[in-house]
């Protein structure tokens, strides 16, 4: 899994930066990210809190969560669809 090297704290804060009106050039290089990276998060990020973006990320691992509980739920009732449908 990916590592994350910046919280959300200081997401908001490069981005709030970049409102304050400094170049996305300069903060890129300021900050060690590429632009691409920045346009990225004020994508997802722009607009919030940082309360905001951590219930955003409490949310998202409840979803991951939800959806691997659902895929093998799936699994298991394809296999035993499977079974019932042999005729022995």
């Amino acid at each position: 899994m990916k590592r994350k090297r910046f919280t959300e704290e200081q997401i908001i804060g490069v981005l709030r930066e970049h409102e304050a009106g400094a170049k996305t050039g300069d903060l890129a290089r300021k900050h060690g990210i590429s632009e691409a990276t920045l346009y990225n998060w004020k994508a997802k990020f722009g607009g919030m809190d940082v309360s905001d973006a951590k219930k955003l990320r409490a949310l998202e691992e409840e979803n991951g969560k939800l959806k691997r509980l659902l895929a093998d739920a799936m699994l298991d009732a394809s296999a035993l669809r499977e079974l019932l449908s042999k005729k022995w």
